[in-house]
């Protein structure tokens, strides 16, 4: 059986951009460099028809994900035509990060692709000698292999010379070539500037606190007790009562649902004190959207009356729902957080059966109802927006997720004749 004339690229995400970091930023480290993946895959597939002058079957894109769990760059990748993602496991030793399994995938793709005589030239973007046997197998079955390096930084030298010697041809990318689509990240030593902020999470952030919390957070040492925060400094606190004092926080111009969580123990109707599940003082609205931890959840399922009676995104969803929901995520949505959140809101606006529920919410801005707010962060969690410790979402991410949440709720609420507006500043710059 004759190889079909097309091309085939297998690509070690690992190496190409560990060394487009060390071209362009003098390190490997991939958090210093920002990928256009769409241009990178066309200056890939361009390139590859060029030098073997056939046609692209297919790119294949192998790297490192924790726990196999796609991350949002492969999940914009595994949907672009003629690409496919295969993924290793990323685990971490001695505070490195390290791939399991992706050479082994290489070598398995490279061998099976020669055997079965799908292609008549492979191109191969690595530097590792490991795959040096499913190199010299894929010739054996009459396939040519082009071995594509990445410019060495300061003249090192960043690829097997065994593989050098094997492969049929060589090509060098070059800085040109790589800036095409790798840009190095403007960094203050060696710590990433913070990301910019968008205007929806700054008007969340800007959102008034009631200057009886502001003042009781000042009293305690959460912010400092000075005007411009949204009230003057707090009063003395009144003879014999005793606040329990919550930790400073250095350079921190409003106080965090933490912060705010030791602020005064709650108190039953009439008077009398509860369990020590420390609340707020009365009024004070939660900046963070998630009420858990200091709201007295007096409903019938332990929530506050008001939003008690809002059902979840599960609870409107139907099994054929569902199945598009999971579709829709699989081959439409990328990942970001903002349109994560966006995503979430959508559905659950869409399958609302009563505009009641989207009043009740409306008026909660910025906050989001603890059963729905943490149902929407597992939503998030499936896109791979978990942090590397403590499977935790990044704080940026979470403010991401929920501005995206409250700017589709403005922009619905906004376009229905029925439904109650939501407050005004929703997804607008302060």
């Amino acid at each position: 059986m004759e190889s079909v004339d097309r091309c085939v690229v297998l690509v070690d995400a690992g190496y190409l951009l560990g060394a487009a970091a060390s071209l362009l930023a003098g390190e490997p480290s991939r958090s210093r460099i920002t990928v256009d993946h769409a241009a990178l895959i066309q200056g890939l597939r361009e390139g590859a028809e060029a030098d073997t002058a056939q046609p692209l079957l297919r790119i294949y894109w192998f790297d490192g994900a924790p726990d196999r769990v796609p991350q949002p760059e492969h999940r914009r990748l595994r949907v672009m035509p003629r690409v496919t993602v295969r993924l290793g496991a990323l685990t971490r030793s001695d505070g490195r990060w390290a791939q399991k399994g992706v050479d082994a995938a290489m070598h398995a793709e490279l061998t099976e692709l020669a055997r079965n005589r799908a292609c008549s030239d492979v191109v191969l973007v690595t530097g590792d000698g490991d795959l040096l046997p499913g190199l010299m197998s894929a010739k054996e079955h009459g396939v040519a292999v082009h071995l594509w390096a990445v410019q060495a930084a300061d003249g090192d030298y960043n690829q097997s010379e065994d593989l050098v010697a094997e492969a049929d041809e060589r090509r060098v990318l070059d800085r040109s070539w790589i800036t095409r689509a790798v840009r190095a990240r403007d960094l203050t030593g060696l710590c990433p500037p913070p990301p910019a902020p968008r205007p929806e999470i700054a008007a969340i952030l800007s959102a008034p606190l009631p200057e009886a919390a502001l003042a009781e957070a000042a009293r305690n040492g959460a912010v400092p007790a000075v005007s411009g925060l949204g009230g003057p400094a707090a009063p003395e606190s009144p003879a014999g009562t005793a606040t329990p004092s919550a930790p400073a926080v250095s350079g921190r111009t409003v106080p965090t649902p933490k912060d705010l969580a030791g602020l005064r123990p709650p108190a039953a109707p009439g008077g009398t004190a509860t369990v020590p599940s420390p609340l707020p003082p009365a009024g004070s609205a939660l900046r963070w959207s998630s009420d858990k931890g200091w709201i007295d959840r007096g409903g019938p399922l332990g929530e506050p009356a008001e939003t008690a009676s809002l059902p979840t995104l599960a609870q409107l969803t139907s099994a054929e729902q569902r199945w598009a929901d999971r579709e829709e995520d699989i081959t439409t949505v990328g990942g970001d957080p903002f349109e994560v959140g966006q995503v979430f809101a959508r559905r659950w606006m869409e399958r609302l059966p009563e505009t009641v529920h989207l009043q009740k919410l409306s008026i909660m801005y910025p906050r989001i109802p603890h059963r729905i707010d943490g149902e929407l962060l597992r939503y998030a969690a499936r896109f791979g927006l978990l942090a590397h410790k403590d499977d935790q979402i990044d704080e940026h991410d979470r403010y991401a997720i929920r501005a995206g949440f409250w700017r589709e709720i403005d922009v619905r609420a906004a376009a229905s004749p029925v439904a109650a507006p939501v407050t005004p500043g929703v997804g607008e710059a302060p």
